[in-house]
């Protein structure tokens, strides 16, 4: 599969994302706790969509994703955008050689597709390692309540003239996990015919006390746990959580 093709899905599936939530969070917790300065590392870029609209912003970005296709997008839609910023094809739990930052962010539940703790932890370690002094590290993750709730065997469907679905989502072998099994179909304006696309995601998430005795291991305070781009603490049927942490 080319990575235009993988992009067309993809930035079409993601069409509705709330990114400018995701901006505005960023920007209102690191204003409200005083981040260090405006050095962005983007855990989990993919094509770029969030960085550039943080690069926008004023942010000086630095874009890491594990998908090589991914990155190639992201570079080709900052060139039709007019902005420049580096990117890197690392796993997030693997972190090495990228330079300094001010603000971490692992966003758009990326962090889920860590399947064991041990990646999980180690991401958090790497982060800490990249941050400034007094740094923080902003990231969201679904909730036992939306793996559980929401995608579990569940069927998703989407029908227009130049792309259609089916998502169907089942629980999977890991406690609080979930893999998705998408198939696209997609108009190739040239021939006229539809090309077949298959996905197969795995992701996992994890008690909230779980998340906050690993970040205090790996060296970080949290300042806030929220949900659902909101100010409120999580509650049962919360479906995204956010955690607000500072290097100590």
């Amino acid at each position: 599969m080319s990575y235009e093709q993988m992009a067309y899905v993809y930035d079409h599936l993601m069409a509705d994302a709330p990114y400018e939530s995701w901006v505005r969070y960023l920007c209102g917790e690191t204003e409200r706790f005083q981040a260090p300065g405006s050095r962005v590392l983007d855990l989990g870029c993919g094509t770029g969509e969030l960085s550039i609209r943080l690069i926008k912003r004023g942010f000086d970005v630095t874009g890491v994703d594990m998908s090589e296709d991914m990155l190639a997008v992201a570079a080709e839609k900052a060139a039709e955008e007019g902005v420049v910023f580096p990117l890197f094809q690392q796993d997030m739990s693997k972190l090495g050689g990228l330079p300094e930052c001010d603000i971490a962010t692992i966003f758009c539940d990326a962090l889920n597709y860590l399947s064991k703790p041990e990646e999980v932890r180690d991401t958090f370690r790497h982060v800490h390692r990249h941050l400034a002094a007094n740094g923080m590290f902003l990231f969201d993750v679904h909730s036992i309540y939306q793996m559980e709730q929401i995608f579990s065997n569940q069927t998703f469907t989407w029908n227009e003239d130049e792309i259609a679905y089916i998502w169907n989502s089942f629980p999977g072998e890991d406690p609080h996990s979930i893999e998705h099994d998408l198939t696209f179909f997609v108009l190739d304006e040239e021939s006229g015919l539809y090309g077949r696309i298959d996905e197969f995601h795995k992701q996992r998430t994890y008690p909230v006390s779980d998340y906050l005795d690993w970040l205090h291991e790996a060296g970080f305070d949290v300042l806030s746990v929220s949900a659902d781009f909101s100010s409120d603490p999580p509650e049962e049927t919360s479906r995204r959580i956010f955690f607000s942490c500072r290097k100590r």
